[in-house]
């Protein structure tokens, strides 16, 4: 791997990180899916601010994009495609981010995304791999995006969990990115399609470190813990707990909400450690980002996770 290569594939990092013969980290992501809301244009914002995510995680500031679309066109009309490109060209105008192409191909299911280059400065780079023990875990944004997510693929979300879902989904990591690195935090990963507990052992993993959650702690959606009860499960959610459950010791917890922690987010909100915590609550405030303290990095087996408390909610 060359030198210039800061980060790749090895850690399972949010984006790769290439230094630039000036000194700047030239930072890149890709990320794409299938529809998750009803409305087209809510689509290409979510999908739009997904993507920026991997970004803002590393530290980063996006600057281009772009588009990345498949597209029924004998069953669905390219006006459809339009409303999708206009929804996730205003998160780029909000982001200041250009999009400067893209590419559109015919595929049986429709599928949107992008792909992002960004910049950093690779000496306050933000890694998923530099978590140490000592460090108080938080967490951004509330759980439960999958969940409301396939409520409302199957048409049983109310109007009110939609709304913030989709509010929630679009709401950028920029403030966030930018308190974290203001606050020269020891680690950070956005919370995306390995749920929270997937991201976190991750992190624990390539840092060498386990952590101690407190499930009371973790803030859900309204509604959420009603319908894991209920069984409304996202398929990929499924696929994270039997994947973590080797991971994790559970604790209390029944199995609806261990699914809720492992629930398969999109656009979530940034998982973050640090032994520094005042100094990332100020930079936290004077950015307006709430957050949420939900554990603590320990000593311990990597990528272990332990579990005290139960969900509220």
């Amino acid at each position: 791997m060359p030198e210039e290569v800061l980060v790749s594939a090895e850690t399972g990092d949010d984006a790769a990180v290439y230094v630039l013969p000036g000194g700047q980290a030239l930072v890149q992501t890709v990320d794409f899916f299938t529809p998750i809301v009803d409305d087209a244009y809510d689509w290409g914002r979510i999908a739009a601010a997904n993507a920026f995510s991997d970004v803002y995680a590393m530290g980063g500031r996006p600057i281009t994009a772009l588009n990345l679309a498949g597209w029924p066109v004998d069953e669905l009309p390219l006006e459809l495609l339009s409303r999708v490109l206009e929804g996730g060209a205003a998160v780029a105008g909000k982001a200041g981010v250009a999009i400067v192409g893209g590419h559109t191909i015919t595929d049986p299911e429709p599928k949107y995304g992008m792909a992002v280059i960004g910049l950093a400065d690779p000496k306050r780079l933000v890694r998923n791999s530099t978590a140490r023990p000592g460090g108080d875990l938080f967490l951004t944004k509330p759980l439960g995006l999958g969940i409301v997510s396939t409520a409302i693929k199957r048409g049983i979300a109310t109007d009110e969990q939609v709304l913030l879902a989709v509010d929630t989904m679009t709401e950028l990591n920029l403030a966030v990115s930018e308190a974290m690195v203001a606050a020269r935090v020891d680690a950070a990963t956005d919370v995306t399609g390995f749920g929270l507990l997937g991201h976190l052992r991750g992190m624990l993993a390539a840092s060498g470190c386990a952590a101690d959650l407190d499930a009371a702690a973790i803030e859900l959606l309204p509604g959420t813990l009603d319908l894991a009860r209920r069984n409304v499960i996202p398929g990929g959610t499924e696929r994270n707990h039997e994947f973590v459950s080797a991971f994790v010791g559970w604790g209390d917890l029944p199995r609806e909400e261990q699914l809720v922690l492992a629930d398969a987010q999109t656009s979530g909100g940034m998982l973050i450690a640090t032994r520094d915590p005042a100094r990332l609550h100020d930079a936290a405030a004077e950015r307006g980002v709430p957050l949420r303290q939900i554990g603590r990095v320990v000593e311990g087996p990597a990528g272990r996770i332990t579990l005290t408390g139960r969900l509220a909610g």
